[in-house]
C-alpha cells in the first residue's frame, strides 16, 4: 500500500476528467435552472412584485420535495427519466440530469435567499423610477445580492462534488466509481487513499476560488 501498487495512474487519470466533466456540466446547467428558480420563488413571495401564494407554495413545494429526497435515491428514481433525456443511464451524460435535478433547489434556495438580503431601500428606489421586473432583477437585485450568490454557487459546486461521487454507484464513472469498485469492492486501500484524497484536494481548491471571487465582488 506504501507504494501504491494497486494504483492504476492512467485510470485516476480519466476519472479526474470524468469527474470534472460531471462537475462542469451539471454545475452550468443548476446554475441557470437554480437562478431562475430562486428568482422565481424571491418574486411570487409576499410583498414582492409577482407576489402569488399559490404560485410560490408550489414551487417551494416542489423545491422541498426535491431537496429531501436523498440523491442516492434520486439517482435510482431517475434512471428511466435520464435514459429518455441523454439515451442512457451510465457514464457522464447519464450522471448529470440527476446531479442537475439534486442540485438545482438546492441552489434556489440559496439564490432566493441571498436577494432576500438586498437592502429593500434599493429596491424600492429602483421601483420608484418606473423599472420594469426586467430591470429589477438585472439592474439591482442580481449585481446587490451578486457575493452572495458567489458563495452559494461554490457551497453547490461543493455539494456536486459529493454528488459526482455517489453517482459511481450507478455506473456514472468519476473518482467516485473508482473508490467503490476497486477501493470498496476490491479492498484496495491506496486507490480509496488516493480517490478520496483528489476529492478533499478538488472541494479545497473550489472553495479557495469562491472565497476569492467574493472578496473581489464585495464592495468595501
Amino acid at each position: 500500500m506504501s507504494s501504491f501498487a494497486d494504483v492504476d495512474w492512467a485510470d485516476v487519470g480519466q476519472a479526474c476528467l470524468d469527474t470534472l466533466a460531471m462537475l462542469g456540466g451539471s454545475f452550468v446547467l443548476t446554475i441557470v435552472f437554480g437562478l431562475m428558480l430562486g428568482i422565481a420563488l424571491f418574486l411570487t413571495s409576499p410583498g414582492q412584485v409577482w407576489a402569488n401564494r399559490s404560485v410560490n407554495l408550489a414551487l417551494s413545494l416542489v423545491v422541498n420535495i426535491l431537496r429531501s429526497v436523498p440523491f442516492i435515491i434520486l439517482l435510482i428514481v431517475m434512471l428511466p427519466v435520464t435514459v429518455a433525456l441523454v439515451g442512457t443511464s451510465l457514464g457522464v451524460a447519464g450522471a448529470i440530469p440527476p446531479l442537475v435535478v439534486g442540485a438545482a433547489p438546492f441552489f434556489a434556495r440559496l439564490v432566493e435567499t441571498a436577494l432576500r438580503e438586498v437592502d429593500r431601500n434599493t429596491v424600492e428606489a429602483v421601483q420608484a423610477i418606473g423599472a420594469t421586473t426586467r430591470d429589477l432583477v438585472f439592474r439591482a437585485l442580481l449585481p446587490e445580492a451578486l457575493p452572495g450568490l458567489i458563495a452559494a454557487a461554490t457551497v453547490t459546486a461543493i455539494a456536486l462534488v459529493s454528488f459526482t461521487a455517489m453517482a459511481g454507484v450507478v455506473g456514472a464513472g468519476g473518482l467516485g466509481d473508482l473508490a467503490i469498485r476497486f477501493g470498496y469492492q476490491r479492498f484496495q486501500t491506496d486507490v480509496m487513499i488516493v480517490t478520496v484524497a483528489l476529492l478533499l484536494v478538488l472541494v479545497q481548491l473550489l472553495q479557495m476560488l469562491g472565497d476569492r471571487l467574493v472578496r473581489l465582488v464585495t464592495r468595501r
